[in-house]
């Protein structure tokens, strides 16, 4: 399939998920099939067998227990997009701010050419993918496309990564105001 024509697959897959009666389930293995393809294209990595296993046991709330260098960042992105793909958002959770600013920005690449917004929020800053930007102060090449946002913004995006302290107390947060404007 052209790059065009697998571009567009990402909304054909958002298109079935919104007739009546389809689940995520029903379009699991199409939208593996398509992450593992435009992973393979965009980042030259292509999700191993174990992964997609992997990745479907995180999609059904099990944990996928993975040791460093087993590739839980790009396992990651199967179950992550198809369940982006509801237009409900999701939240990735990392250890610190910095694996939440390396893996927004390295899989945001990923997430673009599917069509989906990757956000992260961290420490007293917040951030959407933007290929268009570029932060050539930052030594690591995939933080450089991390545009800086209002953390409204980087909430409001198909994927967020961050850490739990920050969406713990974002969400104490937003559920302590008296008034729903601020």
């Amino acid at each position: 399939m052209k790059a065009p024509e697998l571009k567009k697959q990402t909304q054909v897959l958002k298109d079935r998920l919104a007739k009546k009666g389809t689940k995520r389930d029903d379009i699991l293995e199409d939208a593996f099939a398509l992450t593992r393809e435009a992973s393979d294209r965009v980042l030259g990595q292509r999700h191993y067998d174990v992964q997609l296993i992997a990745g479907i046991a995180l999609h059904e709330g099990n944990v996928a227990e993975m040791k460093t260098g087993e590739g839980k960042t790009l396992m990651a992105t199967l179950p992550v997009a198809l369940n982006a793909m509801t237009g409900k958002g999701v939240h990735v959770v990392t250890v610190n701010d910095y694996l939440a600013q390396r893996d927004a920005g390295w899989m945001g690449e990923l997430y673009a050419y599917l069509g989906l917004s990757t956000g992260v929020i961290v420490n007293e800053q917040s951030f959407v993918y933007d290929a268009t930007f570029d932060n050539d102060a930052h030594t690591d090449p995939r933080m450089r496309k991390l545009r800086p946002v209002s953390r409204k913004e980087a909430y409001a995006a198909d994927i967020t990564y961050g850490t739990n302290n920050e969406f713990g107390f974002d969400y104490l947060r937003d559920n302590m105001v008296n008034d729903v404007d601020l």
